[in-house]
């Protein structure tokens, strides 16, 4: 254990980022997987929550939980999905 008054710091500092960053990449993973079975099971469903579930994806990205690309690439999946669930 740390016994400097600065890496005690660091120390309060690393748990409370890895809370928020987990939290932030639980609430990514739930949308995802919302979105994902809305995809699986009704249309209409999937439409409504589209919007929302990518406002998330980028939420992510600018709070460091996603890499920029990895989103993209998620988006474009889960977009992919989506339009051919339409035809």
């Amino acid at each position: 254990m740390a016994n400097h008054p600065s890496a005690l710091k660091r120390v309060r500092q690393t748990r409370r980022r890895t809370a928020r960053n987990r939290a932030n990449a639980s609430h990514l993973h739930t949308a995802v997987k919302k979105l994902q079975v809305a995809i699986s099971g009704k249309g209409e469903e999937a439409r409504n929550l589209a919007p929302a579930t990518m406002a998330q994806i980028d939420k992510a990205v600018q709070k460091g939980v996603l890499h920029r690309n990895a989103a993209s690439r998620r988006k474009s999946h889960l977009a992919k999905a989506l339009n051919a669930k339409k035809k």
